[in-house]
């Protein structure tokens, strides 16, 4: 399913009960009643009415693919962690919770544009890279750790 956002045109897909991908780009038209519900989800999510999304993810991956997903998905909205904060929490290094979070096969739903760098934004893999997250950051209401 593709759905028209503030931030582009936003493909996600399900497999099994679950969400499995979610990607800035044209994605297919199948539909689903967990398709719909996440289509519903995502529209009030920018339209300011949600704070968490509540789907069946389903990350594929490694164990620390998926240890640093949870990470993510447990930051609340307009808040930010760095790498380091996660790396310390998960005992790796920042540079491998970073390319973690560029794997992040689940993107906006699974909250990856919430982790900073050290000294600054960081990267981010979504189409339209940092300025994707810095409008995503700023329409949470943490924008101001942006100036």
């Amino acid at each position: 399913m593709t759905l028209d956002t503030p931030t582009g045109r936003f493909a996600i897909r399900e497999e099994d009960g679950a969400i499995v991908r979610a990607e800035w780009r044209e994605g297919g038209v199948d539909t689903s009643d967990l398709l719909e519900e996440a289509a519903q989800q995502i529209a009030a999510y920018y339209a300011g009415e949600l704070t968490e999304f509540d789907l069946p993810l389903h990350v594929r991956g490694s164990d620390f693919q998926r240890a640093v997903c949870d990470v993510m998905s447990a930051i609340p909205l307009g808040e930010t962690l760095t790498y380091g904060d996660i790396s310390k929490k998960l005992g790796v290094p920042a540079q491998a919770v970073g390319q973690a979070c560029g794997g992040n096969p689940i993107p906006l739903i699974i909250p990856c544009h919430r982790v900073l760098g050290a000294q600054g934004l960081g990267g981010f893999s979504g189409t339209g890279g940092v300025e994707t997250k810095v409008w995503l950051l700023k329409h949470e209401g943490a924008g101001g750790l942006l100036i």
